[in-house]
Parts: C-alpha cells; sequence; structure tokens
C-alpha cells in the first residue's frame, strides 16, 4: 500500500514541550495550591487520633480488614455505605459547579495530573535550565553531560514517584507500622505490587507522557461542553484588541497594528503546547499560565493588561460592540451556579444531618433456612436466626434482646442463661437466636408469622430492631 493510500492516523506524534518559566498571580496561585494539594496528600496518614484502647490511632485509615474508614472522629461501616456514595455525589456536584462557573478550573488547578506534571516540570527546570536550555539539550547528542543531567533528573522523578505510590498504600494501614515492614521487606507483597504500579504510572504519567494524558485518556475534556454555556469564564485572547498582531521594530509600536506583539510568550509557557490566540480549544486545561505571561509582556510595552484574560462569550460581544463586560460574579452567581450549589449544599447538609443521628447500634437478623424448622420432641416448632450485633461505642455494651409478636412465641440465646449479651467496643458480634412456638399454637400451625426483634443497650437505653418471619408447619 502506497502512502497516499494509507489512512491518516487518528493520534498525532507527541511533539515535546517545554514550559518556560512564568511569574504572576495565577502562577502563584498555582504553587500554592500545589504545596496544600501534595502537603495533604503526604502527611495526612501519618497523623494520630486518638481513639481509645481497642481502636486504631490513626487519623484517615481505610481498615479493610475490619471494613471500616476511620476520618478522625468519624467512623464509617459497611452497612453505612450511603455516606461514601453521598460524598461522591458531592464531589460531582462539585466538579460541575466550578465547570459550569470557571471553566475546566479542576484540570488547570488541582488534577492530580497537573499537580505531579507540575512539580517533575519543577524538577525538570532545576536540573536542565529554562526552556531555552531544555530545548537545546533535547536536539543535542548523547554525551556525557546529557546522561548525567538525564539520569539525575529521571532518578528524583523516581524518588517522587516512590513517595507518591508508598503515600498511597499508608492510606490503607497503620502507616508507621508499614513503613517499617516496607523498609524491611517484611510487608504484604500487596502492597509491594501497589507501590509499584503507582511508582510507574506517576514516572510515566507526569514525567513523559504529560499532556497526552489529558488530550487522549482523560474523558473530562469531552464531558466538559455539557457543563459550559456562554456564560462560563474561561481563557480567551481578546483578538478584536490584539489584530492585526505584528513585531515589535525598534522599541515602537506600530500604530496600525494591535497590542499583540507577537512575541510566543503566551505559547511558550503553555503546559499544553497550543496556541490560545486560535480560540478556544479541547486541549486548554484553563491554567491561565499565558495571562500571567501576557501581562508581563503588555507591562513592559506600556499596555494594558488583559489582552489574554478571564471571560466569557457574552462578554466578547459586549467589548466587540465597545461596551463594558460585566463583573465576574455575575457570571459566577447565576441560576445554574446557584442551582448546583444548592444541590451540593442540600447533600452536604443531609450527610451531616445523618451523621449526627445515626444511631450508635444496630444490628441484622438472617434466618437460618437449612432446615426452616426444627419440631421438638414435645412437638414444639423452633426456628433458628443469625443475629448480628454492632456497637458502635468505644466501650463494651451489654445488650438485651426481646420479641414482640401477636403469637405465644419465646427466645432463647445460643450460650447465654438470659436474653443479655456482651458485645465488645467497637465491633459486630453474632449471635445464634432460637425462637419457639409451643405446640399446637396458632404459630406452629401457621406458615409464616411476622415476628419484630428489639435489641437494646443497657447503658444508653437506645434500642434497634429487625422484622423477620417464624416459619410453622402450615397445617
Amino acid at each position: 500500500m502506497s502512502s497516499e493510500e494509507r489512512p491518516a492516523s487518528l493520534y498525532a506524534p507527541q511533539e515535546p514541550i517545554f514550559p518556560r518559566r512564568v511569574k504572576g498571580r495565577f502562577r502563584t496561585l498555582k504553587w500554592w495550591i500545589m504545596a496544600i494539594t501534595l502537603g495533604i496528600y503526604y502527611i495526612t496518614p501519618w497523623i494520630r487520633w486518638d481513639r481509645g484502647p481497642n481502636l486504631p490511632d490513626q487519623a484517615v485509615l481505610v481498615d479493610l480488614a475490619g471494613r471500616r474508614f476511620f476520618f478522625f472522629w468519624i467512623e464509617i461501616w459497611p452497612q453505612e455505605f450511603y455516606f461514601v456514595a453521598g460524598l461522591l455525589i458531592m464531589a460531582g456536584l462539585g466538579l460541575f459547579l466550578f465547570t459550569s462557573a470557571l471553566g475546566r478550573v479542576w484540570c488547570g488547578y488541582a488534577c492530580p495530573q497537573t499537580v505531579w506534571t507540575d512539580l517533575f516540570i519543577l524538577v525538570e527546570r532545576w536540573i536542565e535550565g529554562d526552556r531555552n536550555a531544555r530545548v537545546r539539550l533535547w536536539k543535542s547528542r548523547w554525551d556525557f553531560r546529557k546522561i548525567r543531567l538525564r539520569l539525575a533528573k529521571w532518578t528524583i522523578w523516581l524518588l517522587i514517584a516512590m513517595a507518591t505510590g508508598g503515600a498511597w498504600v499508608f492510606y490503607f494501614a497503620d502507616a508507621p507500622t508499614l513503613a517499617r515492614d516496607l523498609v524491611t521487606l517484611n510487608a504484604h507483597p500487596v502492597a509491594y505490587t501497589t507501590v509499584g504500579l503507582l511508582t510507574f504510572t506517576t514516572f510515566v504519567f507526569g514525567g513523559f507522557l504529560r499532556e497526552q494524558i489529558c488530550i487522549y485518556m482523560c474523558p473530562w475534556p469531552r464531558i466538559q461542553a455539557a457543563m459550559m454555556d456562554e456564560d462560563t469564564l474561561t481563557v480567551a485572547y481578546r483578538e478584536w484588541r490584539g489584530e492585526p498582531r505584528g513585531k515589535l521594530r525598534k522599541g515602537k509600536l506600530d500604530p496600525n497594528q494591535g497590542d499583540c506583539i507577537d512575541c510566543m510568550a503566551c505559547v511558550n509557557v503553555c503546559p499544553m503546547g497550543i496556541d490560545i490566540r486560535d480560540g478556544q480549544q479541547m486541549e486548554c486545561i484553563t491554567c491561565a499560565l499565558c495571562i500571567d505571561a501576557c501581562d508581563e509582556v503588555m507591562d513592559k510595552i506600556g499596555k494594558p493588561r488583559g489582552l489574554i484574560d478571564y471571560m466569557a462569550f457574552t462578554d466578547e460581544k459586549i467589548e466587540r460592540e465597545g461596551g463594558k463586560a460585566p463583573s465576574i460574579w455575575k457570571h459566577v452567581f447565576r441560576p445554574r451556579t446557584m442551582i448546583y450549589t444548592a444541590l451540593w449544599s442540600a447533600f452536604g447538609i443531609g450527610l451531616i444531618v445523618a451523621l449526627f443521628v445515626r444511631p450508635e447500634i444496630d444490628m441484622s437478623v438472617a434466618p437460618v433456612r437449612n432446615p426452616q424448622y426444627v419440631i421438638l420432641s414435645d412437638g414444639s416448632i423452633r426456628n433458628t436466626y443469625d443475629v448480628r450485633l454492632r456497637n458502635k461505642n468505644g466501650e463494651d455494651r451489654v445488650f438485651e434482646l426481646s420479641i414482640v409478636s401477636d403469637q405465644p412465641l419465646t427466645m432463647r440465646l445460643e450460650g447465654e442463661e438470659g436474653l443479655s449479651v456482651t458485645v465488645p467496643a467497637d465491633s459486630t458480634k453474632r449471635q445464634r437466636v432460637y425462637i419457639v412456638a409451643p405446640p399446637d399454637s396458632p404459630a406452629a400451625r401457621a406458615e409464616r408469622v411476622p415476628v419484630r426483634i428489639w435489641v437494646e443497650d443497657t447503658t444508653s437505653g437506645e434500642r434497634a430492631y429487625n422484622d423477620t418471619v417464624f416459619n410453622g408447619r402450615g397445617k
């Protein structure tokens, strides 16, 4: 097949991007967000929180063995997964809210891919130099200097990637203990596998693929269009002010040209390698570094800032006609964003209320189906149930069980003399329960009889119940 007959490739080959260093308010904001988010990620597993002698003292812990999630003073049990679902819904609504108001602000400032790529570029710039030096090094032949710089850069990248994978596994086990086991090679193979996979992906994604992850692997650039409208603030170029662009000649501006001097500063600082002057593009993550670069140039040539700025499409229409665009707050606080805010707040308030009103005891009842009932020597009918009692308190509690039914049924606990059972602190206990119907009673002759099993915390008086059925002979 000739080259003319070959179908066009759907993927363009990656062109190396070497963003230039820039200073400005948006770059400073990104540094702060990077420091805060990475600090939270790396430090959180090491924060201690005293919950008593029977519970882990790690502030944030996903206890897979105990099937619980600890977050400071909050403890989430498996049957309370709706809290996690609610938080995920809130995260989704929050993403919709910020995207509808400020475009891909998540991608530009807080996405893990952006944060770690920024960190890797910082290391690259520190070792290899700024943009021009890195371009020259890329084009140069492989010699001792190039190998030395690359090995130094890759070594630091690898250490950052290992710290990333290591920090992640610390959320699932006691951090100091797991760290000691990892170093002494006594940790579980799953821990080493997880650290290895996360180290590899962080090293490759942040160091080599970079913008390719955002363009080809992340679905959000394609979904964001549904979240944005003509009032959404996003990074844009005021071409009616900048065009026709032209070079700055002998320190003077041509009065017939626009404010853009075609210095390429906005392109050289872009981590995605795009030209914002070409209009809105899917690759743009609205990191606003081009705003800082352009403002710096405008200050030098004595032109007003804002040639590249956050603006909405409606602002563009107004400014083209010579009007003044409204305040950015008018775009932020509008019906669409207010609806998202109301929904987000409603879920948040609901979760807080549910968190404070949830009971400290819980139970579940599972009838033993094989056999459904047993006929005792005196003709009585006995059903067997497995009752799981959950004590969410930090101390042992005595639970007392009872039944409510319109039939004369009696209850007995396996291994207990009465109807009371001690449940250890912050744990679940499975208790075998027998319910008996007298011989020839309506319950014994009936096929199914509704039964309600109650449990009461004898210390606090808190109660819980579960409805089930008693199976008779059906004759």
